[in-house]
């Protein structure tokens, strides 16, 4: 599944979810490297 994720106030990353912290970070994997932040809430349209 594809998951974008917050490393830092300014910065996003998008990739293939590899898995889950207990603490509620997400680790995916974009090509050859691996990122560890926290899952950006789904816009809802009203």
């Amino acid at each position: 599944m594809l998951r974008t994720i917050m490393l830092g106030s300014c910065v996003s990353v998008q990739g293939i979810v590899v898995g889950q912290l207990a603490d509620g970070k997400i680790v995916v994997k974009v090509d050859e490297k691996t990122f560890v932040g926290y899952p950006v809430a789904p816009l809802r349209a009203a």
